[in-house]
């Protein structure tokens, strides 16, 4: 790594701290107007840092389409239109008549208000905060790039490019397919963008209610930031006070360890030996029940998991279900609003041993959120005040997506330590599994360290070769191994919660490769290609439980 590149990644590292700080300190505030003087420093340092998944996010002629694609994926449909936006804890809106939205790709309750406010319900901790307030601040800088070719001249007349727009969007009437191919024109000139580019968007924002959904985005974004400039009426993000009163002290995590402790007591199983699996709900379910469920005769498992991964495999993945309830398996959806589901498995059903184990599978956690609910995991249970039980937990596994720094996606990550991003806390650990166990299938795999980071949404490629090509050597990163790996360490070597023996296993497959131009998470998913190594390492993770 050379001397320009250290900077930029001292540079970069500064940034992310800055940001850091500055939304604990508009969080504490309660509220703030992202693109006034007090959202000003956190614009600033997204800017400096131009992440890799915001791409063109720097640049003030182009708008940044696959950024936003990726942004209105995590963020609640018809945020765009919103001059107010309130993060707020679990304040029974659920009870009320507004309607819950959830964002296709991170489950938060967020509830429609009126015309211009949304109310977003953080659940799942500081990481949660930090993810909607990037977003935010990302959306809203590509909002104000519209303002130089919206108008023709600072305050003056406003082009006939957005003029057409404004009518269209706001016209009761179907927008005619000549139009909205003049309207790709005009779009491309708004944007900065390329003709086909706009056209590929326009289809990828689509949906079967409403086709013109991107001319809809783009007229809002533009709109408010047009009110912005010109009438000071500016966007404004609130913190409500029990969400500032409920953050860091576990409160869903509490709610959500108790309910699943008090359904292996009441089935009898919480005095037997337990594996707990951090996954998908799907993987450990289909590798344990599908064969005798579909009655599958081949001899190549992963053509049974690929069928099942299937979009259309709605009845297979049924028949599984009902299977497995029959023969073991118990489900406990989430009331506790931490939004992590759960799945115990009686293993006596697949084992004649007098204890047979109990294998605990927990959806995935959110960056810190890991820590809190894991930590509550692995408290003693209290049934009564006079009666106090150990949870006799045999091993821990993590499984999941991670950004890869070395390979491309679908290849695995087997970390040897976790760094924690900005902090001085680092986890060493031994990992049960290791590459052998891939050979096999010739997957590629990495072994060695990986970084714990504040967000994926705040990496660029500078502090990420700086992590890869120092002493560092790291091999990826993800969000919630060194908070994981904190609250085992705690409750093993510190509070005897658990043995001190437990047995970690840890494993990764990459979702993407920022360094990669076109393989960032912005670029889309892995599709078909992440069912191998998917269910490679959910395959070693359960022989690893069977054979202890």
């Amino acid at each position: 790594m050379d001397r320009q590149e250290k900077l930029h990644a001292q540079k970069s590292k500064r940034a992310i701290e800055t940001m850091y700080i500055t939304m604990l300190h508009l969080f504490n505030r309660g509220h703030y107007k992202p693109m006034g003087l007090s959202g000003q420093s956190l614009r600033n340092a997204l800017l400096e840092l131009q992440p890799e998944i915001y791409g063109s996010i720097a640049d003030p002629k182009k708008f940044e389409l696959q950024g936003l694609l990726y942004v209105l994926d995590r963020l609640p449909k018809g945020i765009e239109t919103c001059r107010f936006i309130n993060l707020t804890a679990t304040e029974g809106l659920d009870e009320a008549h507004f309607h819950k939205i959830v964002p296709p790709k991170r489950r938060r309750n967020c509830y429609r208000i009126d015309k211009e406010q949304m109310n977003i319900e953080i659940t799942r901790g500081r990481s949660d905060i930090y993810d909607v307030l990037t977003h935010l601040t990302f959306m809203y800088l590509e909002s104000h790039k519209l303002l130089n070719r919206m108008f023709v001249g600072y305050k003056s007349e406003v082009s006939h490019e957005w003029e057409k727009l404004e009518a269209l969007v706001l016209s009761e009437e179907e927008i005619s397919q000549e139009d909205r191919g003049v309207l790709f024109v005009y779009l491309s000139n708004l944007l900065g963008r390329g003709f086909d580019e706009v056209k590929t968007i326009y289809y990828e924002l689509s949906t079967e209610k409403n086709q013109d959904r991107f001319f809809d985005i783009i007229y809002w974004l533009g709109n408010l930031a047009a009110k912005e400039r010109i009438d000071n009426e500016y966007r404004l993000i609130r913190f409500s006070d029990a969400l500032i009163d409920q953050v860091g002290k576990h409160v869903y995590g509490t709610i959500w360890a108790k309910n699943i402790k008090n359904v292996l007591y009441n089935k009898g199983m919480l005095n037997r030996p337990i594996h707990i699996i951090s996954s998908n709900m799907h993987s450990v379910l289909n590798v344990l029940y599908a064969k005798e469920a579909l009655k599958y005769k081949g001899n190549n498992n992963f053509e049974l998991y690929k069928k099942l991964s299937n979009v259309t495999a709605t009845k297979e993945r049924k028949q599984v279900i009902e299977y497995a309830l029959k023969n073991g398996l118990t489900e406990v959806d989430d009331s506790s609003g931490a939004n992590i589901d759960v799945q115990i498995i009686d293993v006596s059903y697949f084992s004649k041993h007098e204890k047979a184990p109990v294998v605990v599978v927990m959806d995935y956690a959110f960056g810190e959120q890991a820590y809190e609910t894991m930590d509550e995991l692995l408290k003693p249970y209290n049934h009564k005040e006079e009666e106090v039980i150990k949870l006799d937990v045999q091993s821990i596994s993590i499984m999941g997506k991670a950004g890869i720094l070395y390979g491309d996606k679908g290849d695995i990550m087997i970390p040897t330590a976790h760094i924690s991003e900005g902090t001085a806390d680092n986890y060493f650990f031994i990992n049960e599994l290791d590459e052998n166990q891939f050979k096999k299938l010739n997957l590629k795999t990495f072994t060695g360290n990986m970084i714990t980071v504040l967000g994926t949404s705040l990496q660029n490629k500078f502090i990420l070769n700086y992590f890869k090509s120092t002493t560092w050597e790291s091999i990826g990163l993800e969000m919630e191994g060194a908070h994981y790996q904190k609250a085992i360490q705690i409750a093993s070597k510190i509070r005897n919660h658990i043995s001190k023996n437990v047995k970690v296993r840890y494993a990764y497959y990459a979702s993407d490769n920022p360094l990669h131009s076109g393989s960032t998470l912005a670029s889309g998913g892995l599709g078909m290609k992440g069912v191998v190594p998917t269910y490679a390492i959910t395959e070693a993770i359960i022989e690893q439980i069977f054979n202890s």
